[in-house]
Parts: structure tokens; C-alpha cells; sequence
């Protein structure tokens, strides 16, 4: 159903939320243990940037039947884990800082922040050509080279472009990080270490080391000669600019800049040719029916923007149709508001002037709406004559006691398993462990461009090790501390989940089923049944 949220449900500017309706009797989820990722963090770490086990922040698993999933570290590895053996296996290993053995100089992996090796997607043709994408996070003033050590892997070499670092696209403002996008090509997919080339697509300029480049997609059901064959989607943070009282505070609503926004690429510039443009650096192609592609002065690669941190995408089929696919973006907000958002081209979703569906003023105080709700567009340090209509969220929930203060990853669950979580987008919020789902019909309902009509939300439990749990905190904790974890809570905090941080995401794997991993415990672990 849908919910229209009146006046006293949103007084969150008075530091009042009333939480979204549950289910009178929550699903629960069974979860099982299935690996456990070397410990990779300090055990012995407290507060919000150390002591997490192991910072996993993907799963993929590898097309073509093989039973592999590919498991990022954000602090450097990235593993094969194979799902019937549970084997786990050194791939790639990212962190060559300091006297550190793997491939980059300036990988920047600060704990608690979301630095370090964090997103890995195969390329849609994989099984022919062996191609698969990776983000992380540079520093340039950190010492060393921009170009992998490949001294450190002796199966990458270079391949056309050879492994000259492209230029960073501009942000404005200071800017001492750097998001990298790397195409890699395996020469031998199936083996247990990366023998290939790699070379880099992308390079953005950020702020501040939150909200980098986030994930990474591809139109699911897209085949070869369709337009969306092998066009990626970025979910691209804002750097942390749209919080700051500084000029920088604006990037998310600027079409001249790629931070606070979904992009739109062809990473192949060998693809869709005669349909789009080379980018500046050479490295990929711009469909040219992105929105914004022949407007003066706007970057061509933007899909939508003003967007906080959409650090997590998924697609979801229409019911009438399931040929037609929806972009969906799980965005982190700023003091009050978590909230999903069904991504349309060329929307606005009102970041760093709106946040969830209320008015976000110069001083990060939410107000009520204005009663003219449109944003002036803006190109550069000039704000046009141009005015576009917000679009809003269809799921939101607040830094309250019901709520939480990040979300997580979520998806729409398709697989065969779990029939009771079929047509239902389910998803976590990564402080306090709690997990809840909204039904997808609901959620397309909800998407009315009216900024007061959400989605239901319904809490979720988790079984685990015979035991019902309200949270996966209490989970994480038991196995965290099970590890050698010492901090007597658990590491990291938030306004809502106070000193400790559960760190749950989901994951699917190809046969669509999900997958919980946490870095606080550095678990990976299997839904085996939602009841």
C-alpha cells in the first residue's frame, strides 16, 4: 500500500518522526555462516575508523555457471569464493601503500570511511571477453606512482592505452581524493589469479574521502544490438560537497560537474559507435541520448543528479512488462532522511537543496516544502533562468529511534527460494542492523511525483544459530567478538545505533538469491529461508 504522510508523520523539523507502519508479524530470514574473510583490520580498533575485521563491500558472482563469487576487501583484496566448496582464494590485492605487497602506491583505505577497493562489476559479454570493472580511491599527494606496481603481479601487462593514469575531471573546490574506474580483461578467465590488461576509464576529483564513485551497473536483460548493451551506470557520490558551507556546496545540483550524480558510459569505445560521442580522455564513450548531452556547458555523462551519496544501484522489472527495467538507488542522506529512489533521466532529486522530501536550507536544517517547489538549474558559478520540479523519494525512514542512520544495499528479490520474499525490495540500514522490505508494486505506485506519498515500509527478523534476532547487530557482535574483536561493543557509531555499527549489506548471486556480508565481523552469509 501507500502511504500519504501528513503533516504530523513529517514533522522531523521538530525533531519528531513518527516511524512508517510494519507487518503485525515480521518475515524473518534464516541466516547460515559461509566464509569468513581474513582478518584484514585491527582488532584492537575503536570509534568510527578502525576495528572492522574485514571491510567487504561486493559480491559478484562470476557469469557463466562456474559457482565463483568474486568478495572485495575495501582494505585491498579482492577473493574468489567458491560457492560449493567455500574455498576462498587470493585474486587481486589493491593496497600497495607503505611497504604493503599489492598493485597501487596511493590507495587510499582509511576504515570507517569509504575509501579503499570498494566496487567490482563484470562486464555483460564476461564469458567472451573476459572484462570486469573496479573503483577505488586514490590520494595524489600521497608518495608514490599513479600506475600499478605490476612488478607485484606478474600477470598484468598493458594494453593499448598502455597504463597512462587519465586526467582527474575537475570538482570544484579543494580536492585531495581521487575516484578511479579500471577496465580489466582477463586473458584467462577460470584461473585463480588475474593474468591480463587493465586500463583506467575514469578518474574524478572529490572533496573529501566520503561519498566517492559508488556502484557500478548494467541493464540486466539488455542484449547484444540493444541500445543498453554494455552502457554502464555510476552511481557517483557527492565528495561530501553538499553538507559544507563552503563554494563547493553546490556540486550535486551543477551540471558541470560529474560528483552527486548518476552517469551514464559506454566503457567499449568500441560500442554504439554511430550513436555516441568519445569522452575528453579517450577512454569511453557518451550515449548521445543521454539528457543532458547537448546542453552548453552541462557534462554529457549525466543520467540524473543532485543526489547525496547513491552509493548502491539495482534494477527491478516492471510487473507489466519485465523487459522494462527500473534503476533503483539507495542514497545515504544527511541528518534526518535514508531514502530509495526510482532513478528517471534527467531527473533532479534536490540534493544539497532539498534532502528526502523536505527543504534542506544553507545551515543543513530541514524546513517544509516551499510552496513554489522548483530548483533552479545550474551550470557552473551561474544559476540560470531554468527551473525543474524535484523528484522525490518513494522510500524514506529518519535518524530516529525507529529508524536508522545509513542505508544499506537493497533488491528487489527474484529469486526462487525465498517465494515469500518474491515482489518485495528488501534492504538493511547499516548502523543498526535492521532490516526491512517495501513491496515493489508500492513502491512504483509511490512513484506519483507527489513528494508526500511513500511506500510501506516492514520490519524484518533474522534467525540465526537458532536464535531470533530484532537486529543483525547482535549477530555481527557474537561473531565479532568470536573473531578477536575487542571492542566491548562493537566498532563504529552512529546517532541512532550509539557505539556500535552493524555493517550488513546484501548481496545477489546469479540464480538471484541473497547473500548478508558485514565488515564489522568480516562474515559472509547465506538467506536460506524467509518465513
Amino acid at each position: 500500500m501507500r502511504l500519504t504522510l501528513s503533516a504530523v508523520v513529517l514533522a522531523a523539523s521538530a525533531g519528531v518522526l513518527a516511524a512508517p507502519p510494519t507487518a503485525s508479524e515480521p518475515l524473518t530470514l534464516e541466516l547460515k555462516d559461509v566464509a569468513a574473510l581474513p582478518i584484514t583490520g585491527n582488532v584492537a580498533g575503536e570509534g568510527q575508523v578502525d576495528g572492522l575485521l574485514a571491510r567487504v563491500n561486493s559480491i559478484r558472482e562470476e557469469p557463466g555457471g562456474t559457482g565463483r563469487l568474486f568478495v572485495t576487501d575495501m582494505n585491498g583484496p579482492i577473493y574468489i569464493l567458491d560457492k560449493k566448496t567455500k574455498a576462498l582464494l587470493p585474486y587481486l590485492d589493491f593496497n600497495g601503500s607503505g611497504d604493503r605487497p599489492g598493485l597501487f602506491d596511493r590507495l587510499l583505505h582509511d576504515p570507517g570511511y569509504s575509501s579503499g577497493i570498494s566496487q567490482f562489476q563484470f562486464d555483460p559479454d564476461y564469458t567472451r571477453n573476459g572484462k570486469f570493472y573496479t573503483v577505488h580511491m586514490e590520494s595524489p599527494v600521497l608518495p608514490g606512482s599513479q600506475r600499478p606496481d605490476t612488478a607485484r603481479l606478474p600477470g598484468l601487462t598493458f594494453g593499448p592505452y598502455g597504463y597512462e593514469p587519465t586526467a582527474a575531471v575537475v570538482t570544484p573546490g579543494t580536492t585531495n581524493y581521487e575516484s578511479v574506474l579500471i577496465e580489466w580483461t582477463d586473458a584467462r578467465p577460470g584461473n585463480a589469479t588475474f593474468e591480463g590488461t587493465a586500463h583506467e576509464v575514469l578518474r574524478v576529483q572529490l572533496n573529501s574521502r566520503i561519498h566517492p564513485m559508488g556502484e557500478i551497473v548494467f541493464h540486466p536483460t539488455a542484449r547484444r544490438g540493444d541500445p543498453e548493451w554494455g552502457v554502464m551506470y555510476i552511481g557517483m557520490g557527492d565528495g561530501g560537497s553538499g553538507e559544507t558551507r563552503t563554494p563547493a556546496r553546490p556540486n550535486p545540483q551543477r551540471l558541470d560537474t560529474l560528483v552527486g550524480k548518476i552517469l551514464r558510459i559506454i566503457p567499449d569505445t568500441s560500442e554504439h559507435v554511430a550513436t555516441s560521442t568519445l569522452s575528453e580522455n579517450g577512454r569511453y564513450r557518451i550515449p548521445n541520448d543521454n539528457p543532458f548531452a547537448a546542453k552548453p556547458g552541462a557534462r554529457k555523462e549525466i543520467w540524473a543528479y543532485g543526489l547525496r551519496n547513491p552509493h548502491r544501484l539495482s534494477w527491478a522489472a516492471d510487473p507489466a512488462d519485465s523487459r522494462r527495467q527500473h534503476l533503483i538507488a539507495a542514497v545515504i542522506g544527511l541528518r534526518t532522511w535514508e531514502m530509495v529512489s526510482i532513478i528517471r533521466k534527467g531527473a533532479n532529486y534536490g540534493y544539497s537543496q532539498r534532502e528526502g522530501n523536505q527543504l534542506l536550507q544553507p545551515d543543513n536544517v530541514i524546513a517544509a516544502l516551499p510552496a513554489v517547489d522548483k530548483i533552479a538549474i545550474q551550470i557552473g558559478d551561474d544559476v540560470t533562468d531554468e527551473t525543474v520540479v524535484p523528484t522525490y523519494p518513494i522510500v524514506q525512514y529518519g535518524h530516529v529511534p525507529t529508524g536508522g542512520d545509513a542505508i544499506g544495499s537493497g533488491y528487489v528479490y527474484t529469486g526462487k527460494a525465498l517465494p515469500a520474499l518474491r515482489g518485495k525490495y528488501i534492504f538493511t540500514d547499516l548502523s543498526t542492523g535492521r532490516v526491512w522490505y517495501a513491496e515493489w508494486k508500492d513502491m512504483l505506485a509511490a512513484d506519483d511525483g507527489d513528494p508526500k506519498t511513500m511506500a510501506q515500509m516492514h520490519e524484518v527478523k533474522l534467525r540465526w544459530n537458532d536464535q531470533v534476532h530484532d537486529t543483525f547487530t547482535s549477530i555481527a557482535q557474537a561473531a565479532y567478538q568470536s573473531r578477536g574483536g575487542k571492542d566491548p561493543d562493537l566498532p563504529g557509531r552512529g546517532t541512532v545505533s550509539g557505539t556500535r555499527r552493524a555493517d550488513a549489506r546484501f548481496a545477489l548471486d546469479a540464480a538471484g538469491e541473497l547473500f548478508v556480508y558485514s565488515k564489522t565481523d568480516g562474515m559472509i552469509r547465506q538467506v536460506m529461508s524467509a518465513k
